[in-house]
């Protein structure tokens, strides 16, 4: 199993956390056993990418809201989008994944589920952190 694909399970898994918000470790289970994925390393990725998240949520947020255009408040952002800029973010700050790749992967997803302006709106707020660092 490639990265894309562990990529954009983790993802997945992501969305349905934000829908809803109890019982992370039960719902990794949960979603690796229905999704049969057996890939050790896939697994892995999953749940450092879920729990590593959680972990550095407050720092991944701040850093979501301090490129938001003024106006915007991150309550906007649809649930896909964050989701998205969760994984990225991530991957670049703590994964030290080398940022044209996961914006590039960030863009794909964006544009595979979200949104008309997602992969825009995904590239922008990804590109704002990376001069910043």
């Amino acid at each position: 199993m490639n990265r894309t694909t562990m990529r954009e399970l983790a993802f997945k898994l992501l969305y349905s956390l934000e829908i809803q918000k109890e019982g992370k470790k039960e719902q990794i289970e949960t979603y690796i056993e229905t999704n049969n994925i057996n890939n050790k390393d896939a697994i892995e990725y999953i749940q450092d990418a879920v729990l590593g998240i959680e972990k550095n949520i407050e720092t991944i947020q701040n850093l979501i809201k301090a490129n938001l255009k003024a106006e915007w408040k991150i309550e906007r952002v649809s649930k896909i989008d964050l989701s998205i800029l969760k994984l990225a973010i991530y991957e670049i700050k703590y994964k030290q994944l080398p940022f044209k790749v996961v914006i590039n992967e960030a863009v794909e997803l964006a544009k595979k589920y979200g949104e008309d302006n997602s992969p825009k709106f995904v590239n922008g707020i990804l590109a704002s952190i990376v001069k910043e660092n």
